[in-house]
């Protein structure tokens, strides 16, 4: 396994885009839609770029990047310059600071690489070829986004709002896992797939109060 594949947590941490063209644009979207504070540092910027920095949803630092640039604050930075002297240096600066760093069209310049994504929030799956052929990991994204109803992020959603109820009914692990096993092969399912999302929770609910738990299949 050539990458040890992991999901950061960067909610309201600050992180950095170097470069303001349609890659960067691409990646500060990803950044923003996990929730990061997300600085762009370039001298131009992308129209799409542009906007989001007139409606506050990312900040901007115009000048360019240099080995004299501080980036020690940042939590994630990723070089997406067309210049690959430049996101050389970004890379050995944030390795300095064991910051984790992503060079686009690089990886093996970086500490890690972003993957392609399957958002079925809060269902995320990612694929990766470790850097061999971003096209085929786009075509497996594909595959798998026709294949997987955006349903499963509406079930993944119901289990976390009844999560501290089951954890409150069983004093068990191995019990907890019964029951949600029970649920995932029910009616309950069946429900959320139908669009029935209320009826779904309900029969969760009664499931949760009954005297044995029983989830009805």
């Amino acid at each position: 396994m050539k990458y040890l594949p992991i999901f950061m947590n960067i909610r309201d941490r600050d992180c950095l885009v170097v470069g303001g063209g349609e890659i960067a644009t691409r990646k500060v979207a990803l950044l923003h839609e996990a929730g990061a504070n997300v600085t762009v540092m370039a001298p131009e910027l992308s129209n799409t770029l542009k906007q989001w920095l007139d409606e506050g949803k990312i900040s901007r630092q115009d000048c360019p990047f240099d080995e004299h640039t501080d980036i020690s604050a940042y939590r994630v930075v990723i070089a997406a310059t067309n210049n690959a002297q430049i996101n050389q240096i970004i890379s050995a600066k944030a390795k300095a600071t064991n910051t984790p760093v992503n060079v686009v069209d690089d990886p093996d310049t970086g500490t890690f690489i972003m993957p392609s994504i399957v958002d079925r929030d809060p269902v995320q799956i990612a694929i990766s070829t470790g850097g061999a052929s971003p096209v085929l990991a786009r075509l497996l994204r594909g595959k798998l986004e026709s294949t997987i109803p955006t349903a499963f992020g509406r079930l993944a959603g119901l289990v976390e709002e009844f999560r501290e109820q089951v954890k409150q009914r069983f004093d068990h692990v191995s019990k907890r896992r019964h029951f949600w096993e029970q649920v995932f092969d029910s009616s309950i399912s069946e429900l959320l797939f139908a669009g029935k999302d209320e009826k779904a929770r309900q029969a969760l609910q009664a499931a949760l109060d009954a005297d044995d738990h029983k989830v009805q299949v």
